[in-house]
């Protein structure tokens, strides 16, 4: 290959990385990995909208492409990941290489129905976590999701706009919940409401952009901290309208109610597994983050159960199970730590706490009936949310830092 031959090879699957939600440090050492391969030396620059390609030791700009880091879609990581190591190993030339991640970059998502399930299992799998009972609530959470999930594919298909899916899916969300309290299928926590809308929080980019962070990318780290803020705020903005419209309203209290080991446990593995549908992973890896996601939750459930500590400490101990289990497995077995990590731990997001910050600062700005109590629950509720997320991001993010450190020298 000539050397601009390899260089738009080494940004090709370096994009097919960044774009479906691989980790910005294992997107850039994949793409030198590739360049000392072919005999180029070069490094990837990442910001936010796109990937620059510059000289290893000049640092002149060599080449740059559109790339916004707004998806997550592991099947593809995976894929590209394997084929960065047939090419190292020699079983695949790198002219044939082209060809392949340009199949890999069009490689079609999850079918719709199968999406749409997921949805709906992931749920209802988190509205049992947060203590919903009643059989009858937990189909009307599966149902909502589930079309929820099919009107974003709808979308997806009529508008490129990032923030209409979860908008329109939150707002259809709000108008159940609403319906559901009117005919006494809800409790005061509004949960019917709330679960569907948790499957929409983008877990991923928030633990991305913390991981940014840590390494050094404060720009790009930001940018990915402000695009899923964003999605957030369009997701409380159509719970909030959907309530709205039929007189309801989400309180501003505790995120759930304690339930059995049993129960958590295994509707922890149900979440993990819908999680893992929803990022399209392979299905030969379910088996690591299920099994491991279901422990770490456990690990939480006694944290809180029994030591009788805080939901952000909960969180810490079972991301630090995760990323000091999870991070050697995905180096033996040539799995992406993106691909098992974040979904054993997604369901941990404190999206419940996220949507009722915001029902309190939508009571606030009202200016009618704001007490001490509702200052104090709305700032306790986001700072808890807040804290939850960074607690997940450093349980995860500082075992893989020292681990791999340990396997590289």
């Amino acid at each position: 290959m000539t050397p601009q031959e390899s260089y738009n090879l080494v940004l090709a699957f370096a994009r097919v990385l960044y774009v479906n939600g691989q980790a910005t440090r294992e997107t850039v050492a994949a793409a030198e990995r590739i360049g000392r391969t072919l005999g180029v030396r070069c490094r990837i620059m990442p910001r936010w909208g796109e990937l620059q390609l510059r000289e290893e030791n000049e640092g002149l700009l060599l080449s740059d492409v559109f790339a916004e880091p707004t998806g997550v879609d592991m099947d593809r990581v995976a894929a590209s990941m394997k084929a960065i190591e047939d090419i190292e190993a020699g079983r695949l030339a790198p002219n044939s290489a082209a060809e392949a991640i340009k199949a890999i970059s069009q490689a079609p998502p999850s079918p719709t129905w199968l999406f749409a399930l997921a949805a709906g299992m992931g749920a209802a799998a988190l509205g049992v976590i947060y203590g919903v009972e009643h059989l009858p609530a937990i189909l009307l959470i599966f149902g909502c999701a589930a079309v929820g999930a099919i009107l974003r594919r709808g979308l997806a298909r009529w508008s490129a706009n990032l923030f209409i899916q979860p908008f329109c899916a939150a707002l259809l969300a709000g108008i159940i919940g609403a319906l559901a309290v009117r005919f006494e299928l809800s409790s005061s926590l509004r949960l019917v409401a709330v679960c569907p809308c948790m499957v929409l929080v983008p877990g991923p980019h928030f633990l991305n952009g913390v991981a940014d962070l840590v390494n050094g990318r404060i720009h790009l780290g930001a940018a990915r901290l402000i695009y899923a803020s964003l999605i957030v705020v369009a997701i409380s903005g159509g719970l909030q309208l959907g309530l709205a419209l039929l007189g309801a309203s989400l309180p501003v209290d505790p995120g759930g109610r304690s339930v059995l080991l049993w129960r958590d446990v295994i509707a922890a593995g149900l979440a993990v597994f819908a999680f893992n549908v929803f990022f399209s992973t392979p299905l030969k890896m379910l088996p690591w983050p299920v099994a491991i996601g279901m422990l770490a939750h456990a690990l939480r459930w006694v944290v809180l159960a029994v030591f009788g500590m805080g939901v952000a400490t909960g969180a810490l101990v079972a991301c630090l199970l995760v990323g000091l289990i999870l991070t050697p497995v995905s180096r033996r077995r040539h799995m992406p730590f993106a691909a098992i990590g974040f979904a054993s731990v997604v369901s941990l997001m404190p999206g419940v706490y996220l949507f009722r910050m915001t029902s309190g600062l939508v009571q606030i700005a009202a200016g009618s009936g704001v007490t001490l109590e509702l200052l104090s629950a709305t700032f306790s509720a986001g700072m808890t949310a807040i804290i939850v997320i960074m607690a997940m991001s450093f349980g995860l993010i500082v075992p893989k830092l020292l681990i791999d450190r340990i396997y590289d020298q």
